[in-house]
């Protein structure tokens, strides 16, 4: 009789749980079964692991064996436990010692002939095993990199199974061809890190941040007029305030939107650790970049829907878009167009910063601090507004299309711009405004203001405090809230939307490296939440 025992990671959501893989062989009738509430995929490593070991010129026991998962109460999917459940198998057997994988985490998918397949989540798998004290991992070679960022822990990298047993047993390492076809084709393995559909191909997913800073992507200098909405775009990303751009058909809006993450930051450490848990869980992580240091930007098409957007799916649930768009853009084109019941879902991770999404199977907790930006016609034809142009649609189709972004909805969003036609003079003008590099350059600055004056909070943008905190700790200057307060009184206001108001006053304080906000600030922030027009104009270079 045999026993050993080793470790791996079960993931739900982007939050792994460590598993304790168990090996049981016992005298009987040879038979191989598989406990620990396993999913289908799971189950079928039984044949992956009998299939890997034989080929890897290893004994299969021919006894009575038990593989366990603990804790049982778990639900466990994937393939990512088959290096444990082999080593573990081995171990029992005495073809390697228990006690140099006991203390060991394993992380791969096995293939009939031994090698060592990539699987999705490798890092925040990492992440788990570092938390719960483990400082020894095992991945798949072609993920070595994304492992290695966690810092602490000592990762090696196999590309056979065959090759880890003679690292355990201290014996010759054989070497193993890169390139066994000898073909030059892309190694197959790599079809384990990304899910077709997950992202990449359906626009879910794609990274602009920092490019046109470089040259290679969407500048601002592209925009021809639209000042106001300009300052709006650069507030947001001073702030990290959402956005809600409404305007004709061709006036910029999209432009606007797809040029935002240009002028963000580059993520921080922590924060580039975040989002790139989530986009391996996704399986949507760029082939070559271990870790994403730009802030992503996600624009789902209008007909998505509400999984899809904050995440589910059948079995375990799967990040969804405001997932994907975590410590970067959400954007909403043709936001009347989408689901309102998808539309509505967005309310509560506005607010929180995550989402938790509850099914059968599990519930799953994702983060979800994103900027949303809305863009919306004014009416189903886009004419409404528009001088010189009829507009076909009827009172109460106008009335319809605009009800379908609620109330409680854009209470949530802070900026609310009226984007114009584009002028004859502004699109053939020479002048078109500033670059994306200059506008950062003061996003950078202002952020920095912000993250000092925060020093020792949890917090780091403006957007982020909660406003009895605001209120109480970070006081504006004296009688620079009345007209806020007025607009409350009417009834133009609520008290999320003050709180809002007082988040963009501050935001535009940091722009102009004022102490704190007074009185022309706040005017500033109520023009560019209600679009009503106080008599202080509107700062900005651009």
């Amino acid at each position: 009789m045999g026993f050993a025992r080793t470790c791996s990671v079960a993931l739900i959501g982007v939050e792994g749980v460590v598993v304790e893989v168990q090996a049981d062989l016992e005298p009987g009738l040879a038979a191989f079964a598989l406990v620990g509430l396993p999913d289908k995929s799971l189950t079928e490593s039984r044949d992956r692991v009998r299939a890997a070991i034989v080929n890897s010129g290893e004994v299969w026991p021919q006894k009575k064996l038990t593989v366990g998962l603990s804790p049982a109460s778990v639900p466990k999917g994937g393939s990512g436990f088959d290096l444990a459940v082999a080593c573990a198998i081995l171990a029992a057997n005495d073809r390697i010692d228990p006690a140099s994988i006991a203390d060991l985490m394993m992380i791969g998918e096995l293939g009939l002939d031994g090698r060592v397949r990539p699987v999705r989540g490798v890092l925040p798998a990492v992440l788990a095993a570092a938390d719960a004290g483990y400082r020894q991992v095992v991945v798949p070679e072609l993920t070595t990199a994304e492992a290695s960022l966690v810092p602490g822990v000592s990762v090696l990298g196999v590309r056979t199974l065959r090759q880890l047993v003679a690292v355990l047993n201290d014996e010759l390492a054989p070497k193993e061809d890169p390139d066994p076809a000898g073909d030059g084709r892309p190694d197959p393995m790599l079809a384990g890190l990304t899910v077709p559909g997950g992202g990449v191909g359906t626009g879910l997913a794609s990274s602009f941040g920092g490019a046109a800073a470089t040259g290679h992507g969407p500048d601002l200098a592209d925009v021809a007029g639209q000042r106001t909405a300009r300052i709006a775009l650069e507030v947001a990303a001073a702030g990290g305030h959402h956005l809600y751009l409404k305007g004709p058909p061709g006036a910029g809006k999209t432009m606007l939107a797809e040029r935002l993450p240009g002028i963000l930051p580059p993520l921080t450490r922590q924060e580039s650790l975040e989002v790139t848990a989530v986009h391996s869980v996704a399986g949507i992580l760029p082939p070559g970049r271990p870790m994403i240091d730009a802030p992503p930007y996600c624009a789902p098409h209008h007909s998505a829907t509400m999984p899809s957007l904050v995440g589910g799916g059948s079995g375990i649930p799967r990040p969804g878009a405001v997932s994907l768009a975590h410590r970067g853009v959400l954007f909403l084109d043709e936001a009347p167009e989408f689901s309102v019941r998808a539309l509505e879902a967005l309310r509560q991770p506005l607010e929180s910063g995550h989402v938790v999404v509850a099914r059968t199977a599990g519930v799953m907790r994702l983060p979800a601090r994103f900027m949303l930006v809305l863009a919306a016609n004014p009416c189903p034809c886009g004419r409404y507004s528009m001088l010189g142009e009829g507009c076909d649609c009827s009172p109460t189709s106008v009335r319809r299309y605009q009800a379908r972004l609620s109330g409680p909805l854009l209470d949530r969003v802070d900026l609310r711009v009226e984007v114009e036609s584009v002028t004859r003079s502004d699109f053939l003008g020479c002048d078109h405004g500033e670059s994306s590099a200059t506008v950062a350059a003061r996003v950078l600055a202002a952020r920095e203001r912000a993250a000092a004056r925060y020093h020792g909070t949890p917090w780091r943008l403006n957007s982020e405090i909660p406003g009895h905190e605001m209120r109480t700790r970070w006081h504006v200057a004296p009688g620079a809230l009345h007209p806020a307060e007025r607009d409350m009184e009417r009834g133009l206001l609520t008290a999320r939307g003050l709180d809002r108001v007082l988040r963009v006053a501050w935001t535009l304080a940091d722009l102009a490296s004022h102490d704190r906000p007074d009185a022309d600030d706040v005017v500033q922030a109520l023009h560019l939440r209600t679009g009503i027009s106080r008599g202080v104009p509107v700062p900005g270079g651009v």
